[in-house]
């Protein structure tokens, strides 16, 4: 009997599907066997669809204190103080 070893991508280390219609049907399919409900999205390094268990409409984005952006005042002539 022939086992199929999918392809894995190199930076992310999990399976790469080509279209996004075969990685619904392998997370449909992930659902049905054993009830865990996957989402797909794009591999921004390797451009193929992966799956991924965090649900991206819920997902935490890390940024660092020195991104945020912070509120300023709209008084003209206004300047932050330097720290």
């Amino acid at each position: 009997m022939h086992y199929f070893t999918p392809k894995r991508c190199a930076s992310s280390n999990k399976i790469m599907y080509h279209d996004k219609a075969q990685a619904q049907r392998a997370a449909d399919e992930s659902f049905r066997e054993r009830g865990i409900e996957l989402w797909v999205y794009r591999c921004e390094l390797c451009g193929t669809w992966h799956l991924t268990s965090r649900d991206p409409d819920s997902a935490y984005r890390y940024v660092p204190l020195n991104q945020q952006i912070r509120p300023h005042s709209r008084k003209k002539g206004y300047k932050p103080r330097r720290r």
